[in-house]
């Protein structure tokens, strides 16, 4: 490594190697769900003041921000880790109680932004860069546990179910320049890292069906609410074929109450889908054939639907500079032949939201064995997990705000944004919708 500045970022996180570990595997032991991330915020704000970085606490309940400072100049460049796990009955670091585990890697995440700010804060680089650097541990990325976020919303302590849709409203990416964090790749144990990959926006719906109670041997006196989901269910399907392939649409209903007590006609059927696609326009399309479908199924057993719509999360847009400069670091740990640009995520993320509004990147780094929110998720290779990616992460920054932060202004300079600020937050409202 040629750069004094980052040799002596990365001896500072080689010597603190084990405490960085130990962050992150003390958030695998704790895993919470999103908006209720308090063992995990807790594990993080202890980590800034050991490390005397000033933060600021609570945005959007449980997000951290801390910040170092550095020459004075325009760029703060934001490191980001999510705090929040998922539901994965059956994961052996599974909570016993909830069944809530890290099994998309968000405790990695945690520690490869602790491990960097380790790097950047102990090593003392930061009076030789002209500009800020913010670490962020951020709530709620994962768009699940509905009714407790619903409930949140009724009381006025969060409008949106996205933790960085939150974040954004809020104003607490006001400050911020460009952004990156690093998103595990799952079934890949070896050290292997993506690059520009683009993952689906998605359209959140909650839909309600409402019938009329009867006696289960009585059918002819009720609605069967369930009837009318199932007829739903058959009509999105009716819909696949109208599809176009490189919409990528997918649409994946759940019922998440199919009735009270067996012996009577259900009157209340519950439904949550996502309707995921590559673009907004795409989604849109989908989401109202959605709609009919709904309904056109009520309509059909002369039950009710009422129709809750969420935004979701934007399709993910990497800045392709910011790209090259990580792959430069990422060399010293991933061989050139496993680092490749393009692909689809699939998944979605808000991440996705934040990269229509500045800069962002979102690798995907390997070391991780089993499926994305299976009960074989693991972290297979550490070293590369939790101490490779807070160097990649690191070493990045200071190519970005060394020399007068020339490459981090360059970055901005590509960059075009989708929408304004104040554009995002008219999209997350016109696309919230009750009882279509």
């Amino acid at each position: 490594m040629q750069d004094p500045l980052k040799s002596r970022v990365c001896a500072a996180i080689d010597d603190h190697c084990q405490e960085i570990i130990a962050w992150g595997e003390a958030a695998l032991s704790t895993p919470e769900l999103g908006y209720r991330e308090g063992k995990t915020s807790q594990l993080v704000r202890k980590a800034f003041d050991l490390l005397d970085i000033p933060y600021t606490y609570p945005l959007a309940l449980t997000g951290v921000k801390g910040k170092l400072r550095g020459k004075q100049g325009k760029s703060n460049v934001c490191i980001i880790g999510e705090m929040d796990a998922v539901t994965c009955y059956g994961h052996p670091c599974a909570d016993n109680a909830s069944g809530t585990a890290h099994a998309c890697g968000h405790n990695a995440q945690i520690a490869a932004m602790l491990g960097a700010a380790y790097g950047l804060s102990k090593s003392g680089v930061m009076s030789d860069l002209w500009g800020d650097v913010s670490f962020f541990a951020v709530p709620a990325e994962e768009y699940i546990d509905i009714p407790y976020r619903r409930r949140l919303r009724e009381t006025g302590a969060v409008h949106w179910f996205g933790g960085k849709q939150q974040l954004i409203a809020d104003g607490a990416f006001d400050d911020v320049s460009i952004a990156m964090m690093i998103h595990s790749k799952p079934e890949a144990p070896q050290p292997q890292l993506h690059l520009m990959t683009e993952s689906l926006g998605f359209m959140f719906k909650e839909v309600r069906f409402l019938g009329k109670e009867a006696h289960g041997s009585e059918p002819e006196k009720g609605i069967n609410a369930l009837n009318a989901a199932m007829l739903a269910l058959m009509g999105i399907h009716a819909n696949r074929e109208t599809f176009r392939d490189e919409d990528k649409i997918r649409i994946h209903p759940i019922i998440t109450n199919g009735g009270e007590v067996v012996n009577s006609v259900p009157s209340r059927v519950e439904l949550q889908t996502y309707i995921r696609g590559k673009s907004a326009a795409a989604i849109s399309d989908a989401a109202r054939k959605v709609d009919c479908a709904v309904k056109g199924a009520a309509l059909m057993v002369g039950a009710c639907a009422e129709i809750e719509t969420d935004a979701g999360y934007l399709p993910l847009c990497q800045s392709e500079p910011l790209s090259r400069i990580f792959e430069e670091n990422a060399r010293l740990f991933i061989p050139q032949d496993k680092i490749y640009y393009g692909g689809d995520m699939t998944g979605s993320t808000d991440m996705g939201d934040l990269s229509c509004l500045i800069p962002c990147i979102h690798p995907l780094l390997g070391g991780f064995s089993g499926a994305a929110h299976s009960r074989e998720f693991r972290i297979a290779d550490p070293e590369i997990a939790y101490i490779a990616s807070a160097k990649m992460l690191a070493m990045t920054v200071v190519d970005l705000l060394a020399d007068h932060a020339a490459a981090g202004e360059r970055v901005q300079k590509d960059f075009t944004a989708r929408m304004s600020k104040e554009e995002y937050l008219q999209y997350l409202t016109q696309n919230r919708r009750n009882n279509i």
